[in-house]
């Protein structure tokens, strides 16, 4: 089969047995023959260099759409744009999950064989992603996903008095032992009060800072 140049990513002939490596390493990068290393694109990522490939903008930019999904054994999936639409569902349906990141629904399905025939998903409902400072605190949406969080708390306590960013620091300490990145990403902070995981709860951190849900 052809080889790839691990230097360059392009096909080549430096590792063939009994060849002798042509590749060259200069300042400005690896070449080898005549291909040189591609360069990272900022636009569209579809070229790049020692870096992750970004998340396609075109997703970024789609217009999100209210979504009503059918899965397997009957499981109904919805996914409402308005606050409005989400309580008339969760009306409709009072037995309904909601869920986020759905790291906990998840496990519960797949390993505890729980049955959750209609989900609901809060993850596109602006009134449910707030995260702003008030006069008298922080007003935290429960869709809010743990690592956004993580950040706000850490901008928040560089930009005020320490003696206002007490329970900030006590939260964004805790976080630090939760979950991978990954899974930081995706759970959310309703997700997170509700399950009360002793693993990985904030709850108390919530009850001592006086917050108001």
């Amino acid at each position: 089969g052809e080889f790839i140049c691990p230097s360059s990513g392009k096909p080549c002939s430096c590792g063939e047995e009994g060849n002798v490596p042509n590749c060259e390493r200069l300042a400005s990068g690896a070449i080898c023959g005549e291909h040189k290393p591609v360069s990272y694109n900022e636009i569209d990522g579809s070229l790049y260099k020692e870096k992750e490939l970004i998340f396609p903008p075109e997703l970024v930019l789609r217009n999100n759409l209210p979504l009503k999904l059918h899965g397997f054994g009957g499981i109904r999936w919805y996914r409402p744009l308005k606050l409005k639409h989400l309580l008339d569902l969760k009306s409709l349906y009072p037995a309904a999950k909601l869920v986020v990141g759905n790291t906990e629904v998840g496990i519960e399905i797949n390993f505890k064989n729980a049955q959750y025939p209609v989900l609901i998903s809060a993850t596109h409902v602006p009134e449910l992603n707030v995260l702003s400072i008030k006069e008298d605190g922080l007003e935290i949406g429960s869709s809010v996903r743990l690592s956004r969080l993580q950040e706000f708390l850490k901008e928040v306590i560089v930009e005020r008095e320490v003696h206002e960013t007490s329970s900030c620091r006590a939260i964004s300490d805790q976080l630090k032992w939760f979950a991978g990145k990954q899974v930081k990403n995706v759970a959310s902070v309703g997700g997170n009060i509700c399950t009360a995981s002793p693993i990985s709860d904030l709850n108390p951190l919530w009850m001592a800072s006086r917050a108001d849900f």
